[in-house]
């Protein structure tokens, strides 16, 4: 008959709560659960070493004969196995601490071992910083690629700015909004990614390049301060920083001027990188503004490199450039087009001055850029509905047009809006410059090929007859 202390100790063990790694050396003496994957394995005689790996770090466990059950199972146990361990938290000897890790200074002994999953031999290393892997292989792999310690760390470290980006905004009064994911489609500069309906034959939603129109209509509906992390789709051809998703952070105000988003968004990053990149350098504090003909004249490029040293990675040349041209003229299409969109207010209000010269006008449109790459751009938008029309007219689009595309808005301008300006954010640049990587596929979880492919998913992929049918679609292919 088992002896009621022992049922006790087994209901104990069983019903324990889990500890993290990086909770142990605070528990030296006590008995814990842990739980993950075998990060590495080391066979020493009678003695068998663990490296134990959870979402909080790596702690080494020891299995010794005394544990006679655990001791024979962990014989089987490889790397990346998927374990529960129980046992007793030791002080490792003076001589044998790992002043490397955090639990360098204790070790588990070993008391039980369940083994949760096992795992095939990997197909890549998952140790090392993954740089010298075929890129396809890794994202076909890419939920092992992100075990890497490198991939891991870029998914905190994101997940830490975004909350802090948050935090500060809601410090500085502002709302957070969800916007619509499926929409209308609008031109806004990039082409949409269409959705067809099923319920509505031959109409079609479309994927938001922006929430532009969105956190416009919030201005009018009094928010004021609106902002949202939001995820943001373009049908663009691929080139290194594209993604046909990204994530932005899109921040719209009421009653400000340009001075006023400027300075907001200097703040922002000025104390972020503060925070977390404490060994970077701002290289020049407040940041610059540059105008638009003067950085194109002297660099041709609306997003220089202001470094002093480009070879120092741990240097930050954040700048403004602002006063842009309204308007570019399209020559293979014969038309005036709107540089950023056209929702930005133009530097005029007199329509005849604008029609007249469009190349003239300048923009209240700014852009933020680093290191040679645009990580923010926004701009005061036209709040005045007569104005909105004139652009859109001017880049030779028909009254009947403009109202079946924009008339939502024209109407609610009607009905009392604030001038209102806002900035959005490329998250995922900002963090691969940050974060020290070559690209932003580096930064993201789950990004496309540099040709827009998801070898993970295998995206894009064909559908079957039955959904194109009910989606009133017809697949017409090349001869």
């Amino acid at each position: 008959m088992v002896s009621s202390s022992i049922l006790e100790e087994l209901f104990y063990l069983k019903n324990m709560q889990r500890t993290y790694t990086a909770e142990t050396p605070n528990k030296v003496g006590e008995t814990v659960k842990l739980a993950g994957w075998i990060d590495t394995r080391r066979d020493h005689g009678k003695l068998v070493f663990l490296d134990l790996r959870d979402k909080e770090g790596i702690m080494q466990i020891v299995f010794t004969p005394q544990e006679a059950e655990a001791h024979g199972l962990v014989q089987e146990a490889r790397p990346e196995w998927v374990v529960e361990i129980e046992g007793e938290v030791k002080e490792r000897p003076e001589n044998m601490k790992n002043k490397e890790i955090a639990t360098g200074g204790v070790e588990l002994l070993a008391r039980k071992l369940v083994i949760l999953s096992q795992a095939k031999t990997m197909p890549f290393d998952i140790h090392g910083d993954g740089y010298d892997i075929d890129e396809e292989k890794r994202l076909t792999y890419r939920y092992l690629d992100l075990r890497r310690p490198r991939m891991a760390k870029n998914l905190k470290m994101r997940h830490l700015c975004i909350q802090f980006m948050r935090d500060f905004l809601l410090k500085e009064g502002f709302t957070e909004v969800e916007t619509p994911v499926i929409s209308k489609s609008t031109p806004e500069g990039a082409r949409d990614y269409l959705i067809p309906s099923r319920l509505y034959a031959g109409k079609f939603y479309a994927l938001p390049q922006s929430p532009q129109q969105y956190k416009q209509l919030l201005q009018v509906a009094g928010v004021e301060k609106y902002f949202q992390i939001v995820r943001c789709f373009r049908d663009e051809d691929p080139r290194a920083d594209r993604q046909p998703e990204f994530t932005q952070l899109d921040i719209e105000m009421s009653f400000v001027e340009q001075e006023d988003v400027l300075n907001l968004i200097e703040r922002l990053y000025t104390q972020l990188v503060g925070k977390f990149f404490p060994e970077k350098r701002v290289q020049k504090s407040p940041f610059p503004r540059y105008e638009y003909k003067d950085v194109m004249a002297k660099y041709n490029s609306d997003k220089p490199d202001l470094r002093e040293n480009a070879q120092d990675p741990n240097e930050l040349a954040f700048a403004f450039v602002v006063n842009f041209p309204m308007f570019e003229w399209k020559e293979k299409e014969d038309r005036w087009d709107a540089v950023h969109h056209p929702f930005t207010r133009p530097q005029t209000e007199d329509l005849e001055e604008m029609k007249k010269n469009p190349g003239d006008i300048l923009a209240f449109q700014y852009d933020l850029v680093l290191n040679g790459y645009e990580i923010a751009g926004g701009s005061l938008r036209t709040y005045r509905p007569d104005i909105l029309s004139g652009v859109f007219e001017l880049m030779g689009n028909k009254k009947e047009d403009i109202q079946a595309k924009f008339g939502h808005l024209l109407t609610a301008f009607e009905y009392g809006v604030p001038p209102h300006g806002g900035i959005a954010s490329g998250l995922d640049r900002f963090f691969a410059i940050s974060f020290g990587e070559p690209n932003i596929r580096e930064v993201i979880p789950f990004p496309k090929t540099g040709d827009a492919r998801d070898p993970l998913m295998d995206s894009p992929s064909e559908v079957t007859g039955e959904q194109l049918k009910e989606l009133h679609l017809e697949i017409t292919k090349k001869k």
